[in-house]
């Protein structure tokens, strides 16, 4: 089931997820085509739009096109301020992130554990849209356990991303549990590029407006 009104309190009308959502898992064949389980990082060439300065986790990436939450925007609200539903205290209490400019009425999740057997994105990380799958967590015991909840989601169309890609549009890095959970969400693009050294650490430090370079 998916979160979609009458649970949020924005009033959007009820949409339902894209077909992009259907996890697939790749064959030996076609694996290296995808980047389903790495980031995607702004090259510094999507100034002015909604990607600027993004770090995106892609959930999913097939033949079908693809799916990804951004880490690294903050949407200044709780998920108690958003959502109507009946969910554990400490679920309410989590910070919301702006997953992408498609279907914001849509609530995603990751989450990961020391041992997640069947885990959809990276090893021990599992992306879950369910109200159930969310409240079980909630309710569910663990000291180990993180979560991450986000409005609206980043989505490509078949071979859309493949294209971006072409066009240098975006920087590819290893994906991480410390980088999805654990990193300061304001420093993410920054840091990663830091990282990277070399050129990379040049498009870090541009102004955020360009025109001021």
């Amino acid at each position: 089931m998916a979160f979609c009104p009458p649970f949020w309190r924005n009033g959007h009308p009820a949409l339902e997820f894209p077909n992009v959502l259907s996890y697939h898992v790749a064959g030996v064949k076609d694996a290296h085509q995808y980047l389903g389980g790495q980031l995607l990082l702004d090259s510094g060439q999507l100034s002015g739009s909604f990607f600027q300065r993004t770090v995106i986790l892609v959930c999913q990436h097939d033949a079908d096109g693809a799916f990804g939450l951004v880490l690294n925007r903050s949407s200044g609200n709780k998920v108690s301020e958003m959502l109507v539903a009946d969910i554990p205290e400490n679920i309410k209490d989590q910070p919301l992130f702006l997953g992408g400019p498609v279907q914001l009425s849509a609530l995603s999740f990751l989450h990961s554990d020391l041992f997640l057997p069947n885990a959809s994105v990276m090893p021990n990380l599992e992306l879950g849209h369910s109200l159930d799958s969310l409240v079980e967590l909630g309710e569910s015991f663990s000291t180990t356990r993180k979560l991450k909840m986000f409005a609206g989601y980043a989505g490509w169309s078949p071979g859309q991303l493949e294209a971006e890609m072409k066009r240098d549009s975006w920087l590819t890095h290893p994906a991480s549990l410390e980088l999805v959970f654990d990193a300061t969400p304001d420093q993410l693009w920054r840091n990663i590029l830091r990282q990277k050294g070399g050129k990379y650490r040049l498009v870090a430090e541009m102004p955020e407006d360009v025109s001021l370079n």
